[in-house]
């Protein structure tokens, strides 16, 4: 995900209601205080934007708990490459630092998603070979250059329309073709990096079985066709509006059945449109449920097919939902909450985690 989303994928619409509940915060719930990464007998992650190093006790939190780290938007296209065709690495590499010096796995996202055909590739538009070279050529700088650091990439992000139905359409799509632009960014990310396993990555997977089973087939072409897909992403943003039980359970079976890695990979769990923040320990409640229904899912998994689990974000105040360009300032999405205590979230994730 970016800070740029479009809001109409969350159905993230702010109301008077629930912007006069801003202040409102988790009332936290006591657990022992145990890293989570300790707990865990799989991978967990978090994402991290640069800023937020400099923060002491976000960093402190981010590595006493999580094990593999993953940079929220700045090692997207976005940032990395600029109008004139230049690269910059300085924030993706500080994250790739700090991610070495505390022992964490880097994981890396994304490589090419529909969202982003920055100036730099729409001035090659309709060149044929020379917009196929230049595409090659990012993503043999940008998954080259954390070689023997990322555990993994997010090599296609995003291929499906919310419709659930029809593949997007893209630059990528208009140039390269639209199977064959995906089958070709996995082989240009195994020319560049052979050991990182190689994820396509998806959202809503959960929640839309209609769009679950575009997603499959797509998947099934692609490995057809050749292409190095090492593992799956089920990005599982949730919304207690659009929930019910045993959605996960289904999703995390059908994705599973390829019989590759499966990574949770971008979690959190939003209260809702228009919460009734009276009812908070109840929907505290929910949301450590539902996370608690996708861990025991990911944890039925054999352990060769548990890449990682990771939340997006570390502690409420950090969400997209309620950042900058977020549409839900209210909302507690996460396992810590801003004071970096510990939710019920955390506790249904610790206990289920630990396998």
């Amino acid at each position: 995900m970016t800070q740029k989303m479009d809001v109409t994928r969350r159905t993230a619409i702010a109301s008077a209601l629930a912007l006069s509940a801003c202040a409102r915060e988790v009332q936290s719930q006591p657990i022992a205080d145990t890293p989570l990464k300790s707990i865990a007998s799989t991978p967990v992650g978090a994402c991290v934007q640069r800023h937020q190093l400099d923060e002491p006790a976000f960093a402190e939190l981010l590595a006493r708990n999580y094990s593999q780290l993953t940079p929220e938007w700045e090692m997207k296209m976005e940032y990395i490459l600029q109008d004139d065709g230049r690269f910059r690495f300085d924030r993706p590499d500080a994250i790739a630092d700090f991610a070495r010096r505390h022992g964490m796995r880097l994981y890396g996202t994304t490589l090419v998603w529909y969202d982003q055909g920055m100036p730099a590739f729409v001035k090659l538009d309709g060149q044929g070979k020379r917009f196929a070279d230049a595409y090659r050529n990012y993503i043999l700088a940008v998954a080259g250059r954390y070689r023997g650091l990322a555990a993994g990439w997010d090599v296609v992000n995003e291929p499906v329309e919310d419709n659930g139905v029809d593949l997007r359409q893209s630059i990528w799509t208009r140039n390269l073709g639209v199977d064959e632009h995906m089958t070709l960014a996995f082989h240009h990310a195994k020319e560049a990096d052979p050991n990182a396993v190689l994820f396509i990555n998806e959202y809503h997977l959960e929640n839309n079985p209609t769009k679950r089973a575009t997603f499959m087939r797509l998947v099934e072409r692609l490995l057809k066709a050749g292409a190095p897909i090492g593992g799956i992403g089920t990005q599982s943003h949730f919304d207690l509006d659009f929930t019910r039980p045993g959605m996960c359970r289904a999703a995390v079976r059908d994705l599973a059945s390829f019989g590759l890695p499966i990574h949770v990979s971008e979690l959190d769990v939003s209260l809702g449109e228009k919460p009734d923040l009276a009812r908070l320990p109840d929907l505290l409640k929910r949301q450590a449920d539902l996370a608690r229904e996708l861990a025991g899912a990911y944890m039925s998994l054999p352990a060769q097919q548990r890449f990682a689990f990771t939340v997006w974000g570390v502690r409420d105040s950090d969400s997209w939902l309620r950042g900058q360009n977020g549409q839900r300032p209210w909302d507690q999405p996460l396992p810590f909450d801003p004071a970096g205590r510990p939710k019920p979230m955390f506790q249904a994730l610790a206990e289920v985690l630990s396998g």
